[in-house]
């Protein structure tokens, strides 16, 4: 039975009488000391009951300075630019980083963080597929290696979560465009793959209700990450049934607003804020593209900027910490709405 249980690596140090480097060096990999040194750490494990966490197994691996950026789109313009944002960051902080993209694909989302895990990183920024991810594989990789999720989380899996305020996000937009015109229908996908779709929606219906209007949602059909294309197929159906009770229309996302946009255009609907308008359409996230649509597209802005700052920030105080934080972080940023011509 163990005579006392100890939480840190200093602690364990001071009692067994073995030094902090010598003890990093077995964690890492228990073949690179003596086996009577290796022996006197197992006999000293044993006694204190002492388990190391991955702050001490990480004092030899962050010494690679490679930081792992996973994304699930890389061909998606909002992850490209995040990306780029969060990329700059860790270079002015001295590290290396390695960024991946995942295609959209559970699996090889995993493949990526197993490939990174190789590199012995000193820690990773991740930006999850959400629904669709492996959660139980994710949670594991990040008991070994420092990971801070940005974008979208996943459970209460990571250290820290920083991402966009939907709420208020969304909240703002619904202001805006009850305001200004007739409530907004809340178009989206029936399975989105992003778990930020299911918060705005609730931030839709929590915000219609507070403005005393009935929530309308509109649900597309399809799955994975062609969002305009889906966007266009669905609001092409959408228009040609003509079985709205409004002509304002708030897309869960810029890029389904996008297809949206393409489908009216097709049926003849002129979109925006002319007397000859028949439409109003709205998104989120101020996706790069939606400043040059026709017309251009009212959104709201994440703040890309604060948002790599914040996660590369947070993994570097991680990466930094003799132990781990009592709880985990939640950073959250409003948004900013960008009124252009669609509504």
């Amino acid at each position: 039975m163990a005579a006392k249980k100890i939480k840190n690596m200093e602690e364990f140090a001071a009692l067994s009488g073995i030094s902090r480097p010598t003890l990093s060096k077995f964690f890492n990999d228990p073949s690179s000391v003596r086996a009577s040194t290796r022996q006197r750490i197992e006999a000293a494990l044993d006694r204190y009951d002492y388990r190391p966490n991955l702050y001490a197994i990480n004092q030899n691996r962050r010494l690679t300075k490679n930081i792992g950026i996973v994304v699930p789109y890389l061909a998606d313009p909002f992850f490209a630019e995040i990306a780029r944002n969060i990329e700059a960051h860790i270079l002015g902080m001295g590290y290396r980083p390695v960024l991946l993209g995942s295609h959209g694909n559970p699996e090889q989302e995993i493949e990526n963080l197993e490939n990174l895990r190789l590199l012995k990183p000193a820690g990773v920024l991740l930006a999850p597929l959400g629904r669709t991810s492996d959660h139980d594989r994710i949670a594991a990789f990040c008991q070994d290696v420092p990971t801070v999720l940005f974008d979208a989380s996943v459970g209460t899996v990571g250290e820290a979560f920083v991402g966009s305020n939907n709420e208020q996000s969304i909240g703002l937009i619904v202001d805006y465009l009850c305001r200004t015109g007739e409530p907004p229908a809340f178009f989206e996908m029936k399975t989105p793959a992003n778990p930020n779709a299911h918060k705005r929606r609730q931030a839709y219906i929590k915000a219609m209700e507070r403005l005393n209007h009935t929530p309308q949602l509109i649900q597309a059909s399809g799955s994975g990450w062609e969002f305009e294309q889906i966007g266009f197929r669905e609001g092409s159906r959408v228009v040609r049934d003509r079985k709205l009770t409004t002509n304002t229309i708030l897309c869960s996302n810029d890029r389904l607003a996008i297809g949206f946009l393409s489908a009216a255009y097709e049926a003849g609907i002129r979109v925006g804020l002319g007397d000859d308008c028949a439409m109003r359409v709205a998104g989120h996230d101020d996706h790069p593209f939606s400043r040059y649509t026709c017309p251009t597209l009212t959104t709201v802005s994440q703040d890309y900027e604060a948002i790599a700052q914040k996660s590369a920030e947070t993994l570097m105080a991680v990466i930094d910490a003799d132990s781990p934080a009592d709880s985990r972080q939640e950073t959250l940023f409003d948004g900013r709405l960008v009124m252009r011509g669609s509504a």
